[in-house]
């Protein structure tokens, strides 16, 4: 299949776009490199420098690249600066988005594969998380995403647009090629190895005191490997709706400084902070929907094996990517 893929020079995107070309599919990069690396994109793959914002600029790309699928991960997702500027969020994930939406629908696309989050939920009723609980984001990220959402289903209803959403958790781990290098870290695995690399002498948990057995947060982690995998296993024509990604197993912060120890074989001294707003305690997957209806099966479901493989990407690019 021929796959436009927005966001593709980004850490989710390049990794899908690697296991896409594994696959044997075809896939055309549409990314500004505002947050993503050039050189983070396989050279297998087509490349264009282009913004979202520009409606004619994704029309050409998207027609020229004679796309069968669109793939999005072009996103904002820094759920602390969604709440000092949200302008910014609502202009890049729904505004440039509808660019994407009208560019596919005009060029014929015939499958539309989002990358959602678990952002949308806000703090959850119960866990693990199905998806049927509801939906009230707790801050403009998850709000822009679940806006993206519903634009969704209105274009599937009006231009037969089938779409897939997966609503992701915590993403982590790397492939031989490819890992996890933003420009301003905020996840908590390659924050906690860049102390096992010497590169910082400690790391932060924000928040001690959670009805938690340690007290710290407990979250659902992924490997990124598996994401892409789901996300191939979407293009399948009537593959449609909504599915959260994770591995059904919470892990505390302490747990994951613990774990990275233990892989790095380096002691990861760790700070407590205050906690921040609007963490809640607990955020883990109910993904059996995706293993049902999509067939999927995570290769990589512990915590060890997702850390090693990042340890091992980190210890072979220190500084991240190049450029």
């Amino acid at each position: 299949m021929n796959v436009f893929v927005t966001g593709g020079a980004g850490y989710i995107g390049s990794v899908c776009v690697e296991e896409l070309l594994n696959a044997g599919h075809q896939v055309t990069v549409f990314d500004n490199l505002t947050e993503g690396h050039r050189s983070a994109v396989d050279g297998r793959a087509r490349f264009v420098q282009g913004c979202l914002k520009d409606a004619s600029q994704v029309n050409q790309a998207l027609r020229e690249s004679r796309a069968e699928a669109v793939m999005h991960f072009a996103a904002n997702a820094l759920v602390g600066e969604s709440m000092t500027d949200p302008g910014k969020y609502f202009g890049n994930n729904v505004a440039a988005g509808l660019n994407l939406l009208n560019a596919a629908v005009a060029t014929g696309v015939g499958k539309f594969v989002f990358s959602s989050t678990c952002a949308t939920y806000g703090p959850p009723e119960r866990v693990p998380m199905t998806e049927d609980l509801p939906q009230r984001p707790i801050n403009p990220y998850g709000e822009s995403k679940l806006m993206f959402e519903k634009m969704l289903q209105w274009y599937e209803q009006i231009h037969r647009l089938e779409f897939i959403a997966f609503r992701y958790f915590n993403a982590a781990g790397a492939t031989e090629t490819c890992g996890e290098h933003h420009r301003l870290e905020t996840h908590l695995i390659p924050n906690v190895l860049k102390v096992a690399l010497g590169q910082t002498t400690h790391c932060e948990i924000y928040g001690t005191d959670y009805p938690t057995p340690d007290g710290t947060c407990i979250r659902d982690y992924i490997h990124i490997v598996d994401l892409a995998q789901a996300h191939i296993l979407g293009l399948a024509p009537g593959k449609r709706g909504f599915f959260n990604l994770g591995n059904g197993d919470g892990y505390s912060v302490r747990q994951v400084i613990t774990t990275c120890e233990q892989v790095s074989g380096r002691r990861i001294p760790a700070v407590a902070k205050p906690r921040r707003p609007g963490d809640p305690p607990r955020l883990v997957a109910a993904a059996q929907k995706a293993v049902t209806e999509l067939g999927w099966r995570p290769r990589f479901p512990k915590l060890e094996d997702i850390v090693a493989t990042a340890w091992r990407w980190h210890q072979a690019h220190p500084q991240g990517y190049p450029d």
